[in-house]
């Protein structure tokens, strides 16, 4: 079966591409998930200007995340917290609580899940922070927690 990618596949192909998938795969699950189409005669015809659009979309996408990289990567954000006489939190810094002092302190809004923790964080000190904006674009933010 021949398919149009929408998406980049892994192991498959490229935005844009024309591939020869098998029917199962093709049928269960690239279509479906509307990552790719039918490389029907109608379709073909459109693909280098939906081709081109897509992947001048895909393309503005990863320049602004590479624009909120450098300003993430450039801030650093500090955080005040209850803390005993050792340092440690009462409570923890949460994914959640780090995404709202982004947004308050450097006007960038992100959703919780795009922050990655191993672990909430639970004393006080430095603590770079991985942040998730696109598929292969992440940013390190400096986060300082101290003490209130």
């Amino acid at each position: 079966m021949k398919v149009i990618l929408l998406e980049d596949v892994q192991g498959v192909g490229k935005t844009g591409e024309m591939k020869e998938v098998k029917d199962g795969f093709g049928r269960n699950f690239l279509i479906p998930r509307h990552l790719a189409m039918l490389g029907t005669q109608g379709n073909v015809k459109g693909l280098q200007a939906r081709a081109k659009k897509l992947i001048d979309q895909k393309e503005r996408v990863l320049k602004t995340a590479e624009v909120t990289k450098q300003k993430l990567e450039a801030a650093s954000l500090t955080i005040k917290h209850r803390a005993g006489q050792d340092g440690k939190l009462f409570g923890s810094v949460t994914s959640k609580e780090l995404a709202e002092a982004i947004k308050r302190e450097l006007g960038l809004e992100f959703d919780r899940k795009s922050i990655r923790l191993d672990e909430p964080i639970k004393m006080t000190g430095a603590y770079t922070v991985d942040i998730h904006l696109e598929k292969a674009v992440s940013a390190q933010l400096k986060v300082e927690v101290e003490q209130e």
